[in-house]
């Protein structure tokens, strides 16, 4: 969104005089529109002169070298009787300099400056030098050299983020002056006398040396000694705005915490206005200029939204004027940008359900007193807020804790309300072209937000108010549209652009699958009332609206497919004139398909009808196969385009189950007379060479152990996955296409296919046993199966089999320990005492005990039963022998 400029409430600013420290004053209200619109204004950029300067000029100049260090020295005595000398000496310097310090002295004068400083608390008459000098920092630094500004830029640096640390004086005058400083480096004025010899240093000189000396980091920590100080608060925040208009600066006061610090104290007293001005600008700033996920992290706090909140609802309710609504569109843009953290505690601060009451309160009456009374203009401000926050409320649905928020503000019944055609000769607050824009606003939104509340959707006619608007957007009723919106492109003079987002949102709520809602669209005749709007657009497509229309083509078709799939009833509506369509755009020229308009996903979307709308439907199989639908089928697929392949084979697999489909398949011919059984070997061929699978020059198979093995799994490496994730052999299956080009094959026999060449014969053959070498690996895992069951038994049956394997594993947990032993290591014994299992030990093993009722209780009859007291209480007892049954199953182990 384009940045407002905006006047804050006038004040006035009296100049102050050189000798004595300016009086406490808020910024001007010409300098309200900060550093952006004065850097529109500024003049151009002026290459300075390079004078050489001899000897002589040298010694006559207007500006000889000061002996800077007796000052210093002068300032470092301790002597009481030496104030009025010192402050004397000091103000020699301000009046010698009075033009401007040269470079090659800014380290000894911010020295004197800082001395100054440090005396102030005792003996406040050095407040006046102090000002003095920080005053002529405004003006632009004097070079000697052209070199200068890279010989001295390190003691500028730090000369100019000393005065960052000065604003801890306590001192208002002091503080402000500071500021009006910083704000000069922007926009100084050049001085009134040139001096011989010294020329400006560049108009950015200061800008960059106040980067790098750090000077916006030191000013933002400098807001929390002015709580309560309003004008000097204003001053640093006008400094700030001028700050901000860097990158680095920016990134610097980003570590500052500034966007929490300022946003924290929008809402604090300013009768100004200047305050939330200016701190709304260096958010904006902040925010574009560093790194937007910090800065939404640092907002993202119930402080923060608290404080925005209150802004917003006092822009909205109380203010009037053009920049209370620009300020206000700008807090809600910054809000906006902030809820996109799913973190953010919108809901908890109560900030959601008033976006929703203000998003709303227009079409939906309310009898909230925020909005009692409360009307919307025509203006462009007002209109931005409604756009604003029609967008509010898609971000804010994505949180589904939002929900039954948006089900008490009736979001749902108040976008419908501009579903629906324009009504003549009706007198509406927004102009004819505005109007226009929210509604396919409206219309996006709805496709975010129906899809979640399925109940407030059918309670309100959704299905029939969108079929409604649809038949409008077909009719030949005159309308001219403007087309001059985001979501109006492609829609000027015309109704393309209201079919386009109707659609979108009636795809959004069948794809949803919810029985009710595609049942009433079938008993409403959508099917059919979708196969007419798109013969309409067949005879509406030209160059200037071919993109639009080919997307809406393509959204009728996934629609159709959404409501058919599955239901042979709503296929046979689909009917002949379904068909007719799909044939239609299967036949579109080729070379359509590389012109980047959306040929590609119409016929995506066209193979994905025809699986859904015609496969299993015999009368439309048939039907299709008449109209020689298999043939254009393999004409695509002999395109060679690899993103069709695989549907179009899937498709061709499904169809060979009609017994119509294998004359039609030997009976296509294509470039060169190729059959079709020829280039599904082509492209089996092809699919190999793009895996890696091994094959000499005439196509046979090289490692028969691996007749199918590919690169990829050769370098795929053993990778744990979750349970309900395909394996890698199912995916290898499913993504590349020669699994299906065998089944297509398998359906025609393997027999009497036309058209093969000798390659031919031997790359059929590795197809035919496909499976064959797929059942191969299968029978590998089951030997290794057996071979472990096999060495289970042994070891359960054969004490010495047992030994054996459990001297291995003994060996194998030797080789896993160090070979000396660490001092203080602890040995674990490997073996378990009383161990009598006869296979080896995992982490769980599954006992079934003995019926208590046989043993006398849990412990009976044992050792440690005489050591330890009962479980659950009770003596324990011993029972009578136990005559052997005749069943041996219940002789006990």
């Amino acid at each position: 969104m384009p940045r407002h400029a905006a006047a804050a409430a006038p004040t006035t600013e009296a100049p102050a005089p050189a000798e004595a420290p300016a009086p406490a004053e808020a910024p001007s209200a010409a300098e309200a529109q900060g550093p952006r619109s004065k850097s529109k204004s500024g003049s151009p950029r002026q290459i300075p002169v390079v004078g050489v300067v001899t000897e002589d000029e040298d010694a006559q100049g207007a500006l000889k070298p000061m002996d800077l260090n007796s000052i210093i020295t002068l300032l470092e005595e301790t002597a009481q009787d030496d104030l009025e000398e010192q402050l004397k000496s000091v103000k020699t310097l301000v009046q010698y300099y009075q033009n401007g310090f040269p470079l090659r002295d800014l380290k000894q004068i911010f020295k004197i400056l800082n001395l100054c400083a440090e005396k102030i608390e005792n003996k406040p008459p050095f407040l006046e030098p102090a000002y003095n000098i920080i005053k002529l920092c405004g003006l632009p630094f004097l070079k000697k050299k052209v070199s200068d500004e890279i010989t001295y830029a390190e003691d500028t640096a730090k000369s100019i983020a000393l005065l960052g640390d000065l604003m801890k004086i306590p001192s208002s005058e002091l503080r402000i002056q500071i500021c009006k400083c910083i704000v000069d480096f922007y926009h100084a004025e050049p001085p009134k006398k040139r001096i011989t010899g010294y020329q400006q240093a560049s108009s950015t000189y200061k800008i960059q040396m106040a980067e790098v000396g750090g000077l916006a980091k030191t000013m933002v920590q400098s807001l929390d000694l002015l709580e309560n100080q309003l004008v000097e608060k204003l001053w640093v925040l006008k400094a700030l705005q001028h700050l901000s208009t860097s990158e680095v600066n920016c990134t610097l006061m980003m570590k500052a915490y500034a966007a929490r610090g300022i946003c924290a104290h929008l809402n604090d007293p300013d009768p100004s206005g200047q305050l939330l001005f200016r701190s709304s600008e260096i958010l904006w700033n902040l925010l574009e200029k560093s790194s937007k996920e910090e800065i939404i992290k640092q907002l993202s706090n119930l402080e923060c939204l608290l404080t925005l909140k209150e802004v917003f609802k006092h822009l909205f309710t109380r203010g009037f004027s053009d920049y209370d609504r620009q300020l206000r569109n700008d807090i809600l843009v910054i809000t906006t940008i902030i809820s996109q953290n799913p973190e953010a505690p919108m809901i908890e601060c109560g900030f959601t359900r008033d976006l929703i009451l203000f998003a709303t309160f227009n079409e939906v009456k309310s009898e909230n007193p925020l909005v009692k009374g409360l009307k919307l203009s025509n203006s462009y401000e007002d209109f931005e807020l409604k756009k604003l926050l029609f967008n509010i409320l898609v971000i804010l649905c994505k949180d589904l804790t939002t929900v039954q928020l948006l089900i008490d503000g009736k979001v749902v019944l108040a976008l419908f309300t501009y579903v629906k055609k324009p009504e003549k000769h009706k007198i509406i607050e927004w102009s004819a072209a505005q109007y226009e824009e929210l509604q396919l606003h409206a219309l996006a939104t709805l496709s975010s937000v129906a899809p979640l509340l399925i109940e407030e959707y059918m309670l309100c006619q959704g299905n029939a108010r969108i079929l409604a608007f649809l038949e409008w957007c077909e009719s030949e009723e005159c309308f001219f549209s403007h087309g001059n919106s985001f979501h109006g492109t492609g829609g000027r003079g015309n109704k393309f652009a209201h079919l386009r987002y109707t659609l979108r949102l009636l795809r959004a709520m069948v794809h949803l699958e919810d029985e009710t809602v595609n049942q009433d669209l079938c008993e409403k005749g959508t099917i059919q009332q979708l196969i007419g709007i798109f013969k309409y657009t067949i005879s509406k497509i030209n160059d200037k609206e071919e993109a639009i229309l080919l997307e809406i083509q393509s959204d009728i078709l996934l629609i159709l497919s959404a409501l058919c799939e599955n239901d042979n009833s709503r296929k046979e509506i689909f009917g002949t004139e379904g068909v007719d369509i799909i044939l239609h755009v299967i036949k579109t020229d080729p070379k359509k398909f590389q012109s980047g308009l959306g040929y590609t996903v119409l016929l995506f979307s066209t193979l994905d009808s025809i699986w859904c709308c015609i496969l299993a439907c015999y009368p439309l199989e048939d039907y299709f196969l008449e109209k020689e639908g298999i043939f254009l089928l393999l004409d695509l697929l002999a395109l060679d385009q690899k993103k069709f392949c695989s549907l179009i084979l899937a498709i061709m697999v499904e169809f060979c189950d009609n017994p119509k489909t294998p004359v039609h398949v030997n009976a296509w011919r294509g470039k060169k007379d190729q059959t079709a059984a020829s280039l599904l070997i082509k492209l089996w061929r092809m699919e190999e060479r793009e895996l890696g699978v091994l094959r000499d020059k005439r196509g046979m198979i090289v490692d028969t152990r691996k007749p199918l093995f590919t690169s990829f799994q050769a370098e795929q490496k053993i990778m744990p996955m979750p349970a309900n994730c395909p394996t890698i052999a199912v995916m290898d299956v499913a993504e590349n296409i020669r699994a299906k080009i065998y089944a297509v094959l398998g359906k025609l026999d393997f027999e009497n296919l036309p058209g093969l060449s000798t390659e031919d014969f031997v790359t059929l053959c590795i197809i035919h046993r496909y499976l064959d070498f797929k059942i191969q690996a299968t029978h590998k895992q089951r030997e290794l199966a057996n071979k472990s069951w096999v060495n289970f038994l042994a070891r359960t049956s054969n004490a010495k089999t047992l030994k054996k394997a459990k001297k291995l594993q003994e060996k194998a947990i030797e080789s896993t320990r160090y070979g000396e032993r660490p001092p203080n290591a602890i040995f674990h014994q490997t073996d378990i005492k009383g161990l009598n299992t006869t296979v080896l030990s995992g982490r769980v093993v599954a006992v079934e005990s003995t019926p208590a009722r046989l043993v006398g209780g849990p412990l009976a009859d044992t050792d440690i039963a005489l050591k330890k007291l009962p479980v659950r209480g009770g003596a324990l007892q011993r029972v009578k022998a136990v005559k052997p049954a005749d069943d041996p199953k219940n002789v006990p182990t």
